[in-house]
């Protein structure tokens, strides 16, 4: 990517074309004196190289900075797939994307080219501070980061060869590929020790990674300590996952009733305890993915209906 840098900074206290300002300073709530301020999209930003492809494919009048209601014309931004929580650091300032495209203006609806639904970017501020024209613009790239902890005496001790930690790397990976983000996924195997367990959730918090999946310790056993270790530390539950999966699976097969696994939110990372079978991982898999990265924007609070 070429270095990619403000052209032009615009606002408005009204929605539509915005008008063109010296400079844009920013509070925790947006672009102070725009009327976006306060909400989820509180500064959009537009490359110059689709201004200029729009008016080449539509023959349009030359449109002036800000007319696309975008508070920043960039340029240097064209070639990146933006995804939800990137960030962007412009001079002093970070902001988060939270939402790629948006509604067009009317004025740009010519033979169905408009730019804003295809190119255009939301973002809120991640950091305070003051952009203008000139701002040089560092991409960074979210990176969902994935842990992955098997608890199980014989497999931690070589005995015999874990199956379920590697089935949920599977299904995980296949999962982000396929949305098309940057993703790192690491694994661990353990004895089912509580103490071992709890350091290692501690953690994860703290690095904030993205999603905790552990399998194993969820039966009644002496030696199941996986649920009662993971609860103290969820901030708030998630029951109606694992209760349907339970019911689901539990019609034909009872004994998925019998797992006491649960999901919840620990500060920003989502933690799901499974089973130790292979086919148990396989299932609860299949409906945790359905939810997974809806429930990540929530943590966020990114709406994302």
């Amino acid at each position: 990517m070429n270095e990619a840098k403000v052209l032009s900074v615009s606002l408005s206290a009204e929605r539509g074309s915005k008008k063109v300002v010296e400079k844009l300073n920013l509070d925790s709530k947006g672009i102070i004196g725009d009327v976006h301020a306060g909400t989820i999209r509180q500064i959009s930003i537009i490359d110059v190289s689709h201004i200029n492809r729009f008016k080449k494919l539509t023959d349009a009048r030359d449109a002036e900075f800000g007319e696309f209601a975008e508070n920043i014309t960039s340029e240097g931004l064209q070639d990146i797939d933006f995804n939800t929580l990137d960030k962007l650091k412009i001079g002093d300032a970070v902001l988060e994307v939270t939402q790629v495209g948006k509604p067009f203006h009317d004025q740009f609806r010519e033979l169905g080219n408009y730019v804003m639904p295809r190119v255009g970017i939301f973002c809120r501020v991640k950091k305070e501070g003051t952009i203008k024209p000139g701002d040089k613009i560092e991409y960074i790239p979210k990176i969902y980061k994935a842990l992955i902890v098997t608890l199980s005496d014989r497999a931690s001790s070589g005995e015999y060869e874990d199956r379920s930690g590697p089935k949920i790397l599977k299904l995980l990976d296949s999962y982000l590929k396929k949305l098309d983000v940057k993703y790192k996924i690491d694994n661990e195997i353990i004895p089912d020790n509580a103490e071992k367990l709890t350091e290692i959730l501690t953690s994860a918090k703290e690095q904030n990674v993205d999603i905790v999946i552990t399998t194993g310790g969820t039966g009644i056993g002496p030696r199941d300590i996986t649920v009662e270790t993971v609860l103290p530390m969820l901030d708030k539950d998630i029951p109606g996952i694992m209760e349907m999966i339970r019911m689901k699976y539990g019609q034909e097969k009872p004994n998925a009733l019998l797992s006491r696994g649960v999901a919840g939110v620990m500060d920003k990372s989502l933690v799901y305890t499974l089973p130790g079978s292979v086919k148990a991982v396989q299932e609860y898999m299949t409906e945790i993915l359905k939810t997974l990265q809806h429930l990540i924007y929530m943590l966020h609070g990114i709406d994302a209906h």
